[in-house]
Protein backbone atom coordinates (compact mmCIF):
# COMPACT_ATOMS: atom_id res chain seq x y z
CA UNK A 1 0.00 0.00 0.00
CA UNK A 2 1.33 3.42 -0.94
CA UNK A 3 2.39 6.13 1.45
CA UNK A 4 1.16 8.92 -0.82
CA UNK A 5 -1.81 9.22 -3.17
CA UNK A 6 -1.59 11.48 -6.20
CA UNK A 7 -4.33 14.08 -6.28
CA UNK A 8 -2.62 16.65 -8.53
CA UNK A 9 0.20 15.62 -10.89
CA UNK A 10 2.96 17.80 -12.33
CA UNK A 11 6.16 16.88 -14.15
CA UNK A 12 8.47 16.88 -11.10
CA UNK A 13 6.05 16.61 -8.20
CA UNK A 14 2.60 15.51 -7.28
CA UNK A 15 0.38 16.69 -4.46
CA UNK A 16 -1.00 14.07 -2.11
CA UNK A 17 -3.10 14.10 1.03
CA UNK A 18 -0.82 14.67 4.04
CA UNK A 19 0.35 11.48 5.74
CA UNK A 20 0.40 11.90 9.53
CA UNK A 21 2.97 9.08 9.72
CA UNK A 22 5.56 11.60 8.43
CA UNK A 23 5.53 13.25 11.85
CA UNK A 24 9.24 12.76 12.61
CA UNK A 25 10.34 14.29 9.30
CA UNK A 26 8.02 17.28 9.70
CA UNK A 27 9.18 17.76 13.30
CA UNK A 28 12.83 17.76 12.18
CA UNK A 29 12.07 20.27 9.41
CA UNK A 30 10.06 22.73 11.52
CA UNK A 31 12.69 22.74 14.27
CA UNK A 32 15.42 23.59 11.73
CA UNK A 33 15.97 27.37 11.67
CA UNK A 34 16.38 27.38 7.86
CA UNK A 35 12.72 26.30 7.68
CA UNK A 36 11.23 27.91 10.78
CA UNK A 37 12.66 31.44 10.39
CA UNK A 38 11.05 32.16 6.97
CA UNK A 39 7.78 30.64 8.21
CA UNK A 40 7.79 32.91 11.26
CA UNK A 41 7.98 29.90 13.60
CA UNK A 42 11.57 30.29 14.91
CA UNK A 43 10.66 31.19 18.53
CA UNK A 44 8.45 28.11 18.91
CA UNK A 45 9.47 24.58 19.87
CA UNK A 46 7.70 21.74 18.11
CA UNK A 47 7.57 18.42 19.94
CA UNK A 48 6.38 15.24 18.25
CA UNK A 49 3.06 15.61 20.08
CA UNK A 50 2.56 19.21 18.93
CA UNK A 51 3.49 18.39 15.35
CA UNK A 52 1.16 15.36 15.34
CA UNK A 53 -1.70 17.66 16.37
CA UNK A 54 -0.78 20.09 13.58
CA UNK A 55 -0.55 17.33 10.95
CA UNK A 56 -3.83 15.76 12.06
CA UNK A 57 -5.54 19.14 11.73
CA UNK A 58 -3.96 19.84 8.29
CA UNK A 59 -4.81 16.36 7.00
CA UNK A 60 -8.44 16.49 8.09
CA UNK A 61 -9.45 20.04 7.22
CA UNK A 62 -9.08 22.37 4.28
CA UNK A 63 -7.06 21.76 1.14
CA UNK A 64 -3.60 20.84 2.42
CA UNK A 65 -1.21 18.63 0.51
CA UNK A 66 2.10 16.84 0.86
CA UNK A 67 4.54 17.77 -1.92
CA UNK A 68 6.02 14.53 -3.24
CA UNK A 69 8.93 14.03 -5.66
CA UNK A 70 7.57 11.97 -8.58
CA UNK A 71 10.90 10.29 -9.34
CA UNK A 72 11.47 8.93 -5.82
CA UNK A 73 8.07 9.16 -4.08
CA UNK A 74 9.84 11.08 -1.31
CA UNK A 75 8.27 13.83 0.74
CA UNK A 76 9.60 17.33 0.00
CA UNK A 77 7.30 19.58 2.05
CA UNK A 78 3.71 20.71 2.04
CA UNK A 79 1.38 23.37 0.71
CA UNK A 80 -2.22 24.33 1.12
CA UNK A 81 -5.05 26.73 0.63
CA UNK A 82 -6.25 28.24 3.89
CA UNK A 83 -8.87 30.75 4.96
CA UNK A 84 -10.94 29.64 2.00
CA UNK A 85 -14.01 31.80 1.40
CA UNK A 86 -16.23 30.16 -1.22
CA UNK A 87 -18.68 33.06 -1.28
CA UNK A 88 -16.06 35.65 -2.21
CA UNK A 89 -13.70 33.25 -4.00
CA UNK A 90 -10.63 34.00 -1.89
CA UNK A 91 -7.97 31.95 -0.15
CA UNK A 92 -4.48 32.24 1.30
CA UNK A 93 -1.65 29.93 0.35
CA UNK A 94 1.11 28.46 2.46
CA UNK A 95 4.03 26.39 1.18
CA UNK A 96 7.45 25.13 2.22
CA UNK A 97 10.11 22.72 1.03
CA UNK A 98 11.57 21.04 4.11
CA UNK A 99 14.81 19.55 2.81
CA UNK A 100 17.39 22.32 2.36
CA UNK A 101 19.20 20.49 -0.45
CA UNK A 102 15.95 20.24 -2.43
CA UNK A 103 15.23 23.98 -2.35
CA UNK A 104 15.86 26.10 -5.43
CA UNK A 105 15.25 23.18 -7.81
CA UNK A 106 11.76 24.14 -9.04
CA UNK A 107 9.77 21.78 -6.81
CA UNK A 108 8.09 24.60 -4.89
CA UNK A 109 7.29 26.52 -8.07
CA UNK A 110 5.58 23.52 -9.65
CA UNK A 111 3.75 22.64 -6.42
CA UNK A 112 2.45 26.21 -6.20
CA UNK A 113 1.38 26.12 -9.86
CA UNK A 114 -0.56 22.91 -9.18
CA UNK A 115 -2.15 24.42 -6.09
CA UNK A 116 -3.15 27.59 -7.98
CA UNK A 117 -4.56 25.53 -10.86
CA UNK A 118 -6.61 23.53 -8.35
CA UNK A 119 -7.79 26.71 -6.63
CA UNK A 120 -8.83 28.47 -9.82
CA UNK A 121 -10.00 25.56 -11.99
CA UNK A 122 -11.61 23.27 -9.41
CA UNK A 123 -12.50 25.44 -6.41
CA UNK A 124 -13.45 28.41 -8.65
CA UNK A 125 -11.44 30.93 -6.65
CA UNK A 126 -10.98 34.50 -7.84
CA UNK A 127 -8.02 35.63 -5.70
CA UNK A 128 -5.24 33.72 -3.93
CA UNK A 129 -2.91 35.68 -1.68
CA UNK A 130 0.12 35.01 0.46
CA UNK A 131 2.44 36.72 2.90
CA UNK A 132 6.23 36.43 2.78
CA UNK A 133 8.99 38.13 4.76
CA UNK A 134 11.03 40.55 2.64
CA UNK A 135 14.39 38.80 3.29
CA UNK A 136 13.11 35.59 1.67
CA UNK A 137 14.22 36.46 -1.88
CA UNK A 138 14.17 32.82 -3.07
CA UNK A 139 10.51 32.44 -2.11
CA UNK A 140 9.59 35.79 -3.68
CA UNK A 141 11.21 34.71 -6.98
CA UNK A 142 9.25 31.44 -6.83
CA UNK A 143 5.97 33.27 -6.27
CA UNK A 144 6.67 35.71 -9.09
CA UNK A 145 7.38 32.80 -11.50
CA UNK A 146 3.90 31.48 -10.75
CA UNK A 147 2.40 34.93 -11.38
CA UNK A 148 1.98 36.39 -7.91
CA UNK A 149 2.47 40.15 -7.68
CA UNK A 150 3.11 42.34 -4.66
CA UNK A 151 0.15 44.46 -3.65
CA UNK A 152 1.31 45.81 -0.31
CA UNK A 153 3.69 45.73 2.64
CA UNK A 154 3.50 45.93 6.36
CA UNK A 155 6.65 47.81 7.29
CA UNK A 156 8.95 46.32 9.91
CA UNK A 157 6.44 43.67 10.94
CA UNK A 158 9.03 40.90 11.35
CA UNK A 159 11.86 41.18 13.88
CA UNK A 160 14.74 38.69 13.89
CA UNK A 161 18.36 39.00 14.96
CA UNK A 162 17.89 42.67 15.89
CA UNK A 163 16.63 43.70 12.43
CA UNK A 164 13.16 44.49 11.16
CA UNK A 165 11.83 43.23 7.85
CA UNK A 166 8.64 43.93 5.96
CA UNK A 167 5.80 41.50 5.50
CA UNK A 168 5.21 41.42 1.74
CA UNK A 169 1.67 40.68 0.56
CA UNK A 170 1.30 39.08 -2.86
CA UNK A 171 -1.73 37.95 -4.84
CA UNK A 172 -2.66 36.05 -7.97
CA UNK A 173 -5.98 36.59 -9.73
CA UNK A 174 -7.80 33.90 -11.68
CA UNK A 175 -7.97 36.22 -14.70
CA UNK A 176 -4.15 36.49 -14.72
CA UNK A 177 -3.34 32.80 -14.19
CA UNK A 178 -2.29 30.92 -17.31
CA UNK A 179 -1.37 27.27 -16.99
CA UNK A 180 -2.27 24.05 -18.80
CA UNK A 181 -1.92 22.12 -15.52
CA UNK A 182 -4.95 19.94 -14.78
CA UNK A 183 -6.50 20.67 -18.20
CA UNK A 184 -6.17 17.03 -19.30
CA UNK A 185 -8.03 15.84 -16.21
CA UNK A 186 -10.84 18.42 -16.36
CA UNK A 187 -13.64 18.87 -18.88
CA UNK A 188 -12.75 21.31 -21.69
Amino acid sequence: MGRYFCKLRGEKVYLSPINVDDIELYTRWINNLSTSVPLGQAPQLFSLARERETLEHLSSEGHNFAIVDRSSDSLLGNCGLRKLNQIHGTAEVGIFIGEEKRRGKGYGTEALQLLAAFGFKVLNLHNIMLRVVSFNARAIRCYEKVGFREFGRRSGAFLINGKRYDDVYMQLLQTEFRSPLLDEELPA
